[in-house]
């Protein structure tokens, strides 16, 4: 375990230097140093923890002795797990246990301290800028920041196809207005539409999170499961009809 050898933060900047610090060491030995901190997790020897470092290093470790320790303590025998699950997982494992202990350290110092409110809340936005390490180490970073600007599919006149997906679980999504159309008109319209939609199939109620599809025909909507249409199988539809106006077709 380290010693405590390092200056000892005092405001919030020296606290999220502190963190800042210890993060990259993390960082550095579950990507980088990856081969060395595998082989140092030996399950064969005691419990073991891995530690970041104010100085960006990283050791694998025993648990202090003392009670209380006077730091907050990793996750206890990371060791085990090692064999008995994929490298991978056991990595993701590891991650997350490490932006635990990193958030148990920074806001002990600022326990310690006295740091007040605007001062917490402060020291975690500074924090919550930074990918955590489980993003860094999965690659999620980049993806959670894009995740919202891509999830919606918007009806348009070109395509053909009027689909609708939601942004998020909490913000209902506005159509995109076919071009002839007035804008504020078409707003409107939109906003109608979404609160009265009902499935064309199951007769349930429009809900954000769903994805959903228009009938070209009769105009109808459907939850994309419910006729079995996929958010990207609808990209390459033109023309989309639904089961029922397909039949009506089919008649002789």
């Amino acid at each position: 375990m380290e010693g405590i050898t390092h200056p000892i933060p005092r405001t919030v900047e020296e606290v999220f230097s502190d963190f800042r610090g210890r993060r990259a060491g993390l960082i550095k030995a579950l990507t980088n140093d990856m081969v060395k901190f595998y082989q140092t997790c030996d399950p064969e020897k005691e419990n073991l923890c891995l530690y970041g470092l104010p100085n960006e290093t990283w050791e694998v470790n025993l648990p202090v002795e003392e009670v209380p320790p006077e730091l907050p303590e990793p996750a206890l025998g990371i060791n085990f797990a090692r064999d008995g699950m994929q490298e991978k997982d056991w990595v993701s494992l590891v991650a997350v246990h490490s932006d635990s202990w990193l958030l148990s350290v920074a806001f002990y110092f600022g326990a310690r301290f006295g740091f007040g409110k605007n001062e917490r809340k402060r020291l975690f936005q500074m924090i919550n800028e930074l990918p955590t390490i489980f993003e860094v180490v999965t690659g999620n970073a980049k993806q959670s920041k894009d995740h919202s600007g891509n999830n919606n599919i918007s009806r348009t006149k070109t395509s053909g196809v009027k689909s609708r997906q939601s942004e998020s679980l909490t913000k209902v999504p506005k159509m995109s207005s076919p071009p002839p159309k007035d804008e504020d008109e078409s707003d409107d319209e939109d906003e109608d539409d979404e609160q009265g939609a009902v499935c064309g199939a199951c007769g349930d109620s429009y809900g954000t999170d769903e994805f959903w599809i228009c009938c070209d025909a009769c105009e109808k909507w459907f939850h994309g499961k419910c006729v079995k249409i996929t958010p990207a199988k609808a990209e390459h539809i033109k023309h989309y009809k639904c089961p029922s106006c397909s039949n009506k077709r089919a008649r002789p």
